[in-house]
């Protein structure tokens, strides 16, 4: 099974990610951490009910990777913006194997004492135009969200839309737990929306 673990916003820039989502939330982010494996870095906000949302860019001082980079973001280009939705799993490994194949293999990674596992494509494109979730397993008790500072924010609803959101829905239905996520029909694109500290916000 899976369930929405957390969101992120991918910019060229990291600082391009983080003023987007401070644009849009009318909130700051804090600080996150850099990523070994794929050297990218990124900056956090924490979400009521155990979610978070992760601002993400190549990290221009880090190496360049032996792979592709997740989320696609060797190809990223333009405007940052909602690009990918992460959702955990208590076995990664049986649900990759009961789903098709494409959404990666699992890669350990590690930052500070945190530790987890994700599945990601060799090519670092998910299906789906990268609409499909992204898919993590944490290891240990310790998660991101948990630490996180609480500023009202509250993820009310996400929106995936893709020609062929109805496919990814069926496909998904069985493993997909929570009432979060909807699919739509159109071009390919996420959209989150939040109350933040009563005010409805809109982040694409």
């Amino acid at each position: 099974m899976m369930e929405l673990d957390h969101v992120a916003v991918a910019g060229e820039t990291l600082a391009a990610a983080q003023a987007h989502v401070e644009a849009a939330l009318e909130v700051s982010l804090q600080q996150g951490g850099e990523h070994d494996v794929f050297f990218t870095h990124n900056m956090l906000l924490g979400l009521e009910e155990g979610l978070y949302l992760e601002a993400i860019a190549i990290n221009p001082d880090g190496a360049v990777p032996k792979r592709a980079r997740w989320f696609d973001l060797d190809r990223f280009s333009g405007a940052a913006r909602l690009s990918n939705w992460i959702c955990r799993c208590t076995d990664l490994d049986a649900t990759l194997a009961a789903l098709p194949d494409g959404f990666g293999a699992p890669v350990s990674l590690q930052r500070g004492d945190l530790r987890w596992r994700m599945a990601v494509p060799e090519s670092g494109i998910l299906p789906y135009d990268n609409c499909a979730p992204a898919l993590i397993e944490w290891e240990g008790a310790v998660h991101p969200a948990a630490r996180l500072d609480q500023k009202g924010c509250r993820m009310t609803g996400l929106t995936v839309r893709h020609p062929q959101a109805a496919e990814l829905a069926q496909l998904l239905a069985p493993h997909l737990q929570g009432a979060l996520v909807a699919f739509d029909a159109g071009s390919a694109g996420l959209e989150a929306r939040f109350d933040v500290a009563g005010q409805a916000r809109v982040l694409r």
